[in-house]
């Protein structure tokens, strides 16, 4: 029988602390759609929570370097083959491919197949600020999103998805590339919810109410 104690702690998201990231912002904003969202950098906590949010600015290289060396990775790999709910946001969904090239190679959490480049010569990098994304079919995590609506980047490099079938939405920046990945348990989005307004609330609590 599940205690009360118990059902708090398996519907608790846990907003992995690894140094990198706007975390106490990210926090708040899943606060704001009624979800209750801890923080902290604990495997033991990882292993307990309910779903798994995994944030990030800056470099892959860094963000996949502060993970190994704070011992997460293995808790985090352990968390995402169990079948909870995990979400990657900004370089946190870049770290849920193979491998990025963002000064020199570095191989990320694996957990969906692909790689993670820079955006192509001629471009303004980073792409940063207001841009369109355009869901491919239906998914729950992009319910009550519209076709074009805007969303809040700031990259420079972008994932590249091996399987086409785990995009479920694309931004348009020099070509089309994937803004929103999901596969079974494992989701991913590029931009920064807390910055986008209603759109990104909107993602964060959809998140929320597949985790219930």
């Amino acid at each position: 029988m599940t205690t009360r104690a118990q059902e708090r702690t398996l519907s608790t998201l846990l907003i992995v602390d690894y140094g990198v990231g706007n975390l106490r912002s990210v926090q708040k904003a899943f606060e704001a759609v009624g979800a209750t969202a801890r923080i902290s950098g604990r495997p033991a906590d990882i292993a307990a929570a309910g779903a798994v949010v995994l944030p990030g600015v800056g470099a892959f290289g860094d963000a996949i370097g502060n993970l190994r060396r704070r011992g997460l990775e293995t808790p985090l790999l352990e968390a995402a083959r169990s079948g909870k709910p995990f979400f990657g946001i900004c370089v946190g969904m870049q770290l849920l491919f193979e491998q990025s090239d963002e000064m020199g190679t570095h191989a990320g959490l694996g957990l969906l197949p692909g790689d993670v480049t820079r955006f192509r010569e001629g471009l303004t990098v980073p792409h940063m600020g207001w841009n369109q994304i355009e869901p491919v079919g239906e998914h729950p995590l992009l319910r009550r999103i519209a076709p074009g609506s805007f969303a809040y980047f700031a990259h420079s490099y972008f994932c590249r998805p091996a399987d086409e079938r785990h995009i479920i939405a694309r931004t348009e920046y020099g070509g089309p590339f994937a803004s929103v990945v999901a596969r079974d348990n494992i989701f991913g989005i590029q931009f920064h919810p807390e910055k986008s307004q209603r759109v990104g609330l909107q993602i964060l609590q959809n998140f929320a109410e597949l985790v219930k």
